[in-house]
């Protein structure tokens, strides 16, 4: 597949499903960050923008949502950058302010994030300097609230975040909170339509051509969803495990279950959406599923990332 021309000075790091993908834009007065990836790998994120920037300092830095996979790295670059700025959507920007690890989700998923601070927040319907180009700012709620998406008119070029990817888009999190969401993907799903983009540098996953075929997937897959939420819940339950084996590696079965066990998140999902199901068989069962998948293995007591 031929992929068009990105922008110039735009730099696309694409990582693993712990951490999002960075976006560097280098072609300006000003460097500037799109995520920042998963705390633990921090390093590899600092290393991979040394790179390309030298001895040049990172200027700005800018979330699509606030999920712990796409600024989880906040912290380690506003140490390493001492005049960076940060620039986070206004919807959590007071728990941000407060540092609130449970209102930003961190604690009850389980999951880490270092405390840092914010510059500005982004207004949906403005525009944005990234590099040489001006970006319009896109509200995208449905995997989160408060996420959104940044666009360039003249390339055709979309920051989708993790509102489309080139196979669906991310977890539909306040569905499991009991929020109806499935609607707001619908209306993302529009708004991305209408935009019309060439090219999409997506959360997670390669750089992709904008299809019809892309959108006709992503519209079955929610309306799959739609029909058939406790299904949903079930692929957010493994997901979530699978997050953390990424992040783990390797670890016991019997201390990996009894995190799950104790995580909040997982306990509002099964009250919600299994109520039948005992917390432990359905943790072992949902782990023996990753494992047929091939997407976890075990070995002896102990449960690995594959």
């Amino acid at each position: 597949m031929t992929l068009p021309n990105l922008p110039r000075g735009l730099h696309v790091f694409e990582r693993g499903w712990l951490s999002a993908n960075n976006i560097l834009f280098t072609d300006g007065e000003k460097t500037l960050l799109v995520d920042s990836g998963y705390c633990t790998h921090a390093a590899q994120t600092l290393s991979l923008l040394e790179g390309v920037l030298g001895e040049r300092p990172l200027d700005m830095l800018v979330n699509t949502h606030l999920h712990s996979d796409h600024c989880g790295g906040n912290a380690a670059l506003q140490a390493r950058y001492a005049a960076l700025q940060t620039l986070i959507p206004p919807g959590h920007a007071a728990q941000v302010a407060q540092w609130d690890p449970v209102a930003l989700t961190y604690q009850p998923t389980g999951q880490l994030c270092p405390q840092f601070t914010f510059s500005q927040t982004l207004q949906p319907g403005a525009q944005i300097r990234f590099g040489a180009a001006q970006w319009q700012i896109h509200a995208a709620a449905g995997h989160d609230p408060h996420s959104v998406i940044f666009f360039e008119p003249a390339s055709r070029t979309l920051i989708s975040a993790d509102a489309l990817w080139e196979n669906g888009f991310g977890v539909v999190f306040p569905e499991l909170e009991g929020v109806d969401a499935f609607s707001e993907v619908a209306a993302t799903l529009g708004l991305i339509g209408r935009l019309n983009p060439a090219v999409i540098i997506p959360g997670h996953g390669r750089v992709f051509n904008y299809t019809p075929e892309v959108m006709a997937h992503a519209r079955e897959r929610l309306d799959f969803f739609v029909r058939h939420p406790v299904k949903h819940a079930r692929h957010a339950v493994k997901a979530l495990l699978k997050f953390k084996l990424l992040e783990l590696q390797r670890c016991s079965f019997h201390e990996f279950a009894q995190w799950a066990e104790s995580t909040a998140y997982f306990l509002q999902i099964r009250q919600t959406f299994f109520p039948e199901l005992k917390v432990q068989p359905w943790i072992t069962q949902l782990c023996a599923e990753l494992v047929a998948a091939g997407v976890a293995k075990r070995e002896g007591a102990y449960i690995l990332n594959a």
